[in-house]
């Protein structure tokens, strides 16, 4: 089996475009008295479906940061532990993980700039590692998961501040469905 993934820093900036022009287009608020921020399988699953075919087209999914569907989890400087807000975005991420079975992860780690490139690289290893390890524990099958670091090689924020490099220790989800080879 092959697959395509679909984080990459050409594909961003159309992602970006694209949710701008389609987010007052949907809701996940499907109006049947759910509360806010529910994740119901029908609203997700559609949700996901339709990004998909209007994006991507077959066997594609929109990435985490480019559709907002999943939360990265970010940490403290020169930790690979999960703390508390880490672990509900895990577990808000676990729950659209259940609700879509054919949705596999790539969970991408990512350090800020301080630090060798070697040291990051393994950093980033660990954090993805540690998120693998909880979305495990989860019961999310380990065969639906990835991991790889890109250490501080690739940055959300590039500037040289606390709040950059808050925002560029994270680990990242990036999506994508298996297409069977015919």
């Amino acid at each position: 089996m092959r697959h395509l993934s679909l984080i990459g820093s050409s594909i961003f900036p159309f992602l970006a475009s694209c949710i701008l022009v389609l987010s007052g287009c949907s809701s996940m608020g499907g109006g049947s008295g759910e509360g806010e921020g529910s994740l119901s399988e029908n609203s997700l699953g559609s949700q996901l479906d339709s990004q998909r075919e209007a994006r991507f087209g077959e066997g594609d999914i929109p990435s985490a940061e480019g559709s907002g569907i999943f939360r990265d989890i970010q940490f403290d400087f020169d930790s690979y532990s999960v703390g508390d807000l880490a672990r509900q975005n895990i577990e808000y991420n676990v729950e659209i993980l259940k609700a879509n079975p054919d949705v596999k992860v790539q969970l991408e780690g990512h350090c800020d700039e301080r630090g060798t490139a070697e040291y990051n690289m393994a950093l980033g290893s660990k954090r993805a590692t540690s998120v693998f390890d909880i979305l495990s524990s989860y019961g999310i099958p380990r065969s639906r998961l990835e991991t790889i670091s890109y250490g501080s090689e690739v940055p959300l924020d590039t500037s040289a501040s606390e709040t950059a490099w808050a925002r560029n220790r994270r680990v990242h989800f990036s999506a994508f469905r298996e297409i069977p080879e015919g």
